[in-house]
This record gives structure tokens, sequence and C-alpha cells, in this order.
């Protein structure tokens, strides 16, 4: 049965490990759903896996984020892109293939694992200050932001004692409530200071991405610097925000079920496919994946008009019951690799090879580490963010 009742998006999740119970109903009686975006407008919501998978990768679905129509789910979102170069996030066909395959060659999983010894150093040198920090600790601040962020700084070939800029700044942008006014100066501010990193390149190029990003594109006789800034924008905030959530949560998980920790500790083979189950089960990013319509389509028995704007809710397609047995429970020995929590299609997570990595070495490096890891306040002690895109904890206080 259909609701006549006029829904909101985005729609704030309650509990660590549950989606928004309404994202049920909508699977079950209206998987293709018309909702108000919270940054003016409407948009369709379409909440199963396979109508998920197939908006994802139709071609007649654009990412461009210019267009009238395209899903506006925080305040303010238009003016500053119509003011800013889009990233390859927000391109379509060639130029997003021809964007994507300058840089893919950074993200490849035999470059990553030539990062692992670094990533494991890194990883090593957070928990040792834990340890001697002496418990209780606050893990996000800790273990889950330090390590992305160390990681993604290094590959850009950013200096990390400019992290705390990129978090504060990254954590504003996320967020629904920042005020669109600021809003838009966070973003001047990021993109003045990558700017100002890419001329430094463009001027003395260094082995780090953006330094080859600069050699490349010398070599073909300009550097489009406006381009890079928003190449390094992108991957800078898409790097350790989302990271380092599921660093938090997932280790939430894993202490609430020492069962089922148990196994990749005493096996840490297993830990790859358990990293498949967290990022399905948590699905980070709810709503980044939006589209515009470039022509009629239907979706989910649904006629969607030129123009409208979709977004198709990864978190609702990772827990549903047509694609996954028992969606709702943790099974960290589930083949969860058909999960979208880094999308679908062409536009699929560009560092997704390096999210698993870095998840894989935590979650290994922090148990076998500290094998009397436990929360330290239980869930008082733990900080959620509720009303942000991109979901996570703010503290988490951990002791041993």
């Amino acid at each position: 049965m259909a609701s006549s009742e006029a829904l909101s998006y985005p729609m704030p999740r309650t509990c660590p490990y549950s989606p928004p119970r309404e994202y049920e109903r909508l699977r079950s009686q209206e998987p293709v759903k018309r909702v108000r975006t919270i940054g003016g407008g409407t948009a369709w919501l379409v909440t199963r896996h396979e109508d998920v998978r197939r908006v994802l990768s139709d071609p007649r679905m654009s990412s461009d984020r210019t267009m009238p129509g395209f899903p506006s789910l925080v305040p303010g979102r238009r003016a500053i892109v119509a003011e800013n170069k889009q990233a390859m996030i927000g391109m379509d066909g060639q130029e997003h293939a021809e964007a994507r395959r300058a840089v893919i060659g950074e993200f490849t999983v035999r470059r990553i694992n030539r990062m692992r010894p670094r990533i494991q150093e890194i990883v090593d040198e957070c928990v040792d200050r834990m340890l001697a920090a002496g418990g209780p600790v606050d893990l996000v601040r800790e273990l889950s932001l330090p390590v992305p962020s160390l990681v993604i700084c290094e590959l850009l070939g950013v200096p990390y004692s400019d992290h705390d800029f990129f978090q504060s700044r990254s954590a504003l942008m996320i967020s629904r409530s920042t005020p669109p006014e600021r809003r838009r100066d966070v973003v001047l501010e990021l993109r003045r200071y990558l700017d100002e990193l890419v001329a430094e390149k463009v001027r003395e190029p260094a082995d780090d991405l953006l330094g080859r990003q600069v050699a490349q594109q010398s070599e073909k006789g300009e550097v489009d610097r406006e381009g890079l800034v928003s190449l390094a924008f992108l991957l800078l905030i898409a790097g350790h925000e989302t990271t380092a959530n599921m660093i938090s949560l997932g280790t939430l998980a894993l202490l609430d079920n020492p069962d089922q920790l148990t196994r990749i500790t005493e096996d840490p083979a297993r830990t790859p496919a358990a990293v498949e189950e967290l990022l399905r089960y948590f699905s980070i990013v709810d709503g980044a994946t939006s589209r515009t319509a470039l022509a009629d389509i239907e979706i989910g028995g649904v006629l969607i008009r030129e123009g409208e704007g979709v977004v198709a809710v990864g978190l609702s397609a990772n827990r549903d019951p047509e694609a996954f047995d028992s969606p709702d429970e943790l099974d960290l020995d589930r083949q969860a690799r058909n999960h979208v929590a880094f999308g679908f299609g062409a536009h699929q997570c560009l560092g997704q090879n390096l999210a698993r990595v870095e998840l894989q070495i935590v979650f290994d490096t922090l148990f076998r580490r500290i094998p009397g890891l436990r929360l330290a306040d239980g869930l008082d002690g733990i900080r959620f963010k509720d009303d942000a895109l991109v979901y996570g904890a703010h503290e988490m206080s951990v002791t041993w």
C-alpha cells in the first residue's frame, strides 16, 4: 500500500546498528518513493538492492551536480556546486572515464598492497600511543581519524601537520546543521589551501599523487590546476571521514560480538570477508549516490521523468532481504561482496581498495595488540553523529 504521507530525506538513524525504520516499509510497499530533500526540492528515493544497482549502472542517470533536478541533500549545495569546478564524481560518460583513467593507477590492488608496510607502521604508531597513554582513551581521536588522515595525506602529498584543519572542515561540510553561508566559506577555505598546494607541486613536482598528476599533465602541455584542486578536494574529504567512521563502528560491532571477533583474531585470513560484512552492515555513506534522469526511465514499476532527481539509498539496498539472508544480522562469515557500500557501476568508489586494506590492518592490529579492549562506559561513552550524511561517531571511549 502506498502512503500519502510526505517524507523528508535524509532520514536520521536512531541506533548505530539500525537503518531508519522507514526503509523497511519503503522496500516492501513503496520501493520508489518521491520525497522532499532537506536541501530543497524533491527526488525519487530508490530503496531495493536490484533497483539501486540499476540506477547506479544506467548511463541515462547523470551524476552532474549542476543539473537543476539533481537532489540537494544539504542546504546551500547548489550555490557551492555552481561556483566550483566539478571533480570526477560529478562527471558523466567520456569526460568521467578520462578523468578516472588518469588517476585509477594510483588505486590498483598492486599499488595499494605496496602501501601495506607504511599503513602498518601508521597503525602501530597509533596503537603505541594508545598503550603509552593508558585507558581510557578516545578511539576516534587516537586511531580512527589519524590512520586514514595520515594515509591520505601521504598519498596526496599534503603535510599531516594540517590534518586538524581538514578534519574540522570536512565535519562542517557533511553536517546538515552547518548553515549554508558557513558551508560555502569552508569549501572556499579548503580550495584556497589546495590551490596553493597544487601550485607548489607545479613549481617543484614531488613523488606523490598530486605531483605525479602534475608531471603527467605537464607532458601533455598544460596543467589543469583547478581540476587538480577539485580532485584533491574529493580525495581528501572522501578519503578520511568515511574510513574513520568505519573504524569506529566496526570496532564497536566487533566488541559487541565477541564470538565473531574470536573468528578473525584466531584466523586473520577471515578478516577481508569480515570487513566486507561490516561495510555492508553499516554502509557509512547513505546518500552520495544521487542522480538525475536524462530520459524517461522506469524503475521498480515507477516512471521517472527526464530531469527528475533520484537518490539510490545504499544502506537500504544493503539491508534488502531479497539480496542478503537475515540482512539485519551481522555475520562475519557472510559472502557480502555484492554490497553497494562503495556504490556500483562506473562511479564505484575510486579508493575502495585503499579503504579495505586500512580496515583489515586496523582490526587485525588493534585486537592482536590490545586483546582486552572494551568500551570504557558502554554506549554512554560514544557520541554518535546524528545529523550527518556520513554516519559514524564523534567520540568513542575505550579501555583495556
